[in-house]
């Protein structure tokens, strides 16, 4: 007995469906039905996952703003604690911490560009 999986979207596509009739002794496996059929429904449930995750920032402004302001400000001072812990560490008082400072302002305003999809960029 040969056991084939059938696709009812690719039935005339599929090369087994037409070289090998229903009454030719070939059996359906419900199994690979019910794969198929818990795969297009992960795969939809992927798409609309990725649908609300991947959306613009217009679509909410609160959230968005939040998102920009809390970037703007957390990379500088999270790079000003950073650069204080090295330079009391070090005795290099207040160079690292100005350094780290503009460096991450740079990194913010570099995250806040790539995340604002406004922002059209030369590619």
């Amino acid at each position: 007995m040969i056991i084939v999986a059938h696709d009812p979207k690719d039935a005339s596509a599929s090369p087994v469906a037409s070289a090998a009739p229903t009454g030719s002794g070939l059996v359906e496996d419900p199994a690979i039905d019910s794969l198929e059929d818990r795969l297009a429904a992960a795969r939809r449930a992927e798409e609309a996952r990725l649908a609300t995750e991947n959306t613009p920032l217009q679509n909410n402004a609160t959230r968005g703003a939040t998102r920009i302001a809390s970037t703007m400000i957390g990379y500088p001072v999270g790079g000003i604690v950073i650069g204080y812990l090295l330079d009391s560490v070090l005795g290099t008082l207040p160079w690292i911490t100005i350094g780290l400072m503009f460096t991450a302002f740079a990194a913010a305003c570099y995250q806040v560009m790539r995340t604002n999809p406004s922002v059209h960029r030369a590619d």
